[in-house]
């Protein structure tokens, strides 16, 4: 069977000032493209994965850049439709110390945003695919593009291939309610799901108890009643819960949980000084898919993801630009940060 992934979303242009400049300080800002399932298209193929990104992009040279920044990481892009009118934009200022990091979306009217279910034939996308998948901010977008997910899902499920949603919960695109209604639908479908302390929450009204995001308090140990609790609900084969403490913008915890629908498997857990933290949870979902596709252990899946996703808190930009043989290293104990030589 084919290792072919594809994954469907929206890649959106990054704008972000220099540093830790603030938006109001800055005069120049530094132009990258990212999106929750680009980033993972991205970090699949820098494993040496035959990955495919499938969205909607103009026809004009920012569309084109857009792709252009797939491509030059061996990322698949023959099935992305062009027309439309724009490309999504969002503004990065991060943040330091105390400081939140700042995000603001400029994506109304996207080309994907405003794309018809006939612009994507799923027959000819999924071919050879054993993997698909997508986040709860491609469905946020519209209507429209939620019945889009709910196309491709029933069709890769008509084809047993295996399919991947991170939660990904944006308040700026939806409320919860409407989040809730759309995505227990689109779940149905769903055999892996990827999920942040918060998620849960928010889209299924699924709590952990004893467990405060503001502080950076986690109870471990009730992360295993949400996992449970959703795949019971969706009838779900694994359940990823990412474990981020917060000790400032700077400075996290990072660790995560895995429920394979038998046993729950946590981790170690990583201190991180943050370079650039977006993307961090898609280089975690690239982390598992790549390991649930090389049969490793349940185990060996959840290190390797929080490994790989460790590392991507170290990279600028969206994309994770590590190899296999960098996050085993990691994974199996060397994080010393000592020179390579």
């Amino acid at each position: 069977m084919s290792k072919k992934v594809i994954t469907f979303g929206e890649i959106m242009l990054r704008l972000a000032p220099e540093g830790y400049y603030r938006f109001v300080q800055a005069d120049t800002l530094t132009a990258t493209y990212g999106g929750g399932e680009a980033n993972v298209a991205v970090s699949l193929a820098n494993y040496g994965i035959d990955a495919g990104f499938v969205t909607k992009l103009p026809k004009h040279e920012i569309g084109q850049a857009a792709v252009n920044s797939l491509r030059r990481f061996g990322v698949d892009t023959s099935n992305i439709v062009r027309g439309g009118d724009r490309v999504g934009i969002y503004y990065l200022e991060k943040g330091a110390s105390q400081r939140p990091s700042k995000v603001i979306y400029d994506r109304a009217g996207s080309s994907i945003a405003t794309a018809t279910k006939e612009d994507f034939d799923w027959d000819r996308i999924f071919e050879n695919v054993s993997w698909f998948h997508f986040t709860g901010i491609t469905p946020a977008l519209g209507d429209n593009v939620a019945e889009i997910c709910m196309d491709a899902c029933k069709a890769a499920k008509e084809r047993g291939i295996t399919i991947s949603c991170d939660l990904n919960y944006r308040k700026n695109l939806w409320t919860r309610e409407k989040a809730g209604e759309v995505m227990a639908k689109l779940m149905e479908y769903v055999d892996v799901c990827i999920a942040n302390e918060e998620d849960a929450a928010d889209v299924f009204d699924i709590h952990s108890s004893g467990t405060d995001v503001t502080t950076g308090k986690l109870n471990r140990e009730g992360y295993k009643e949400v996992a449970k609790k959703l795949a019971d609900r969706f009838g779900l084969k694994k359940v990823a819960i990412t474990l981020r403490e917060s000790i400032s913008a700077n400075d996290n915890n990072w660790s995560a949980m895995l429920f394979d629908g038998e046993d729950y498997y946590f981790s170690k857990k990583y201190p991180i000084h943050i370079v650039d933290r977006v993307g961090g949870g898609d280089s975690f979902g690239a982390g598992l898919i790549y390991a649930c596709l090389n049969n490793k252990s349940s185990q060996d899946s959840i290190e390797f993801a929080v490994a790989a996703s460790c590392l991507k808190h170290t990279i600028e930009g969206d994309f994770n630009m590590v190899s296999v043989d960098e996050v085993l290293k990691l994974a199996q104990g060397d994080g010393s940060g000592r020179v390579q030589r």
